[in-house]
């Protein structure tokens, strides 16, 4: 972003998804300060926004005549201001940034509506990402960072990681600067975040599922050596099941988009969830979820040892893929 797309022009930056909406305003301040190093940086809530402060945020000040304001929440503008910010955008000052942040939502709708309608505003939209947008969210993050990754291994990140935005940028800046100009590989990604507790979780879960009883005993005994909880790895067998009885049952002949939202999971997880369901009928998982539930209680105190408790669960899931 550069100064000249944002000096003597609002910047509305609107939707849910705090951390891209956060970054946008990061980017619109650093393209400021990038083009004076003295320009002066403020930020309020919409809610104290007058027709006199607003005035006085968008003057020059004593020591530069280079502003950015960042106005907060948007959607509690008061009535009686909403006059005065719209004629300020209509007619904006040259060397002064006003960002608008607008939370999403219904509230302060009308405001959005005319402020689009300004030609001097221009709007960075935030809207939260669907299932189906984390593994280009995380290519593009490589790409930022000057490096590219395989589908597999962001498929893998995600696993990893889970779906926080700011943990999946802060990952994929990680292995951007320490493969710079790469092409980043699963292997790759699974030497650095493969030991996350949840990761591991969900290796016990796969392994069980797919019916490999000595692997995810293995993997059982690796998760629960480096001190991951039990509760994970029994919510691990928990979403498994769940995905694989509804992708079991699900219309046959759905594109996976549509499959996808049937059973709950990203698109990407189709794949995995089609090799793990070979050999599973309803009845076998409907006696799996059983199992789960079951290990589930043991672990939380109706059995005395929780490792016998998981590894009985692993054993249990395992004979009935066989079966």
């Amino acid at each position: 972003m550069r100064a000249a797309e944002v000096l003597g022009r609002v910047i509305l930056v609107t939707g849910k998804e705090e951390y891209l909406g956060a970054r946008t305003v990061d980017e619109v301040r650093a393209a400021v300060r990038e083009h004076d190093g003295e320009a002066e940086l403020t930020d309020t809530p919409a809610s104290d926004l007058t027709q006199g402060t607003l005035g006085e945020m968008s003057a020059p000040s004593l020591f530069s005549a280079v502003r950015c304001v960042v106005v907060r929440n948007l959607e509690n503008l008061p009535d009686e201001s909403v006059e005065g910010l719209l004629a300020y955008a209509a007619a904006p000052v040259e060397d002064v940034t006003i960002v608008l942040v607008h939370g999403g939502g219904q509230k302060g709708s009308g405001v959005l509506t005319k402020l689009r309608k300004l030609p001097a505003v221009t709007e960075h939209k935030s809207e939260e990402l669907k299932p189906s947008d984390f593994p280009n969210f995380v290519a593009h993050e490589v790409r930022r960072h000057g490096a590219t990754i395989d589908r597999d291994a962001a498929d893998v990140l995600l696993e990893a990681i889970g779906r926080d935005l700011r943990s999946l940028a802060g990952a994929a800046s990680q292995l951007a600067n320490d493969f710079p100009g790469e092409r980043i590989t699963e292997s790759q990604v699974r030497r650095y975040f493969g030991g996350r507790a949840e990761a591991k979780s969900f290796a016990v879960a796969d392994a069980a599922f797919a019916g490999r009883d000595r692997a995810a005993l293995e993997e059982l005994r690796w998760a629960l050596d480096s001190g991951t909880a039990a509760v994970l790895i029994t919510s691990a067998f928990a979403g498994s099941a769940r995905g694989l009885a509804r992708l079991v049952s699900a219309p046959r002949g759905m594109r996976d988009a549509d499959l996808a939202r049937e059973v709950g999971v990203p698109p990407w997880k189709l794949r995995s969830l089609r090799e793990q369901a070979r050999g599973w009928s309803e009845p076998g998982l409907a006696r799996a979820i059983r199992a789960v539930a079951q290990a589930d209680a043991d672990i939380k105190g109706a059995a005395s040892d929780a490792s016998y408790a998981l590894e009985r669960l692993v054993l249990t899931v395992t004979a009935l893929r066989r079966s």
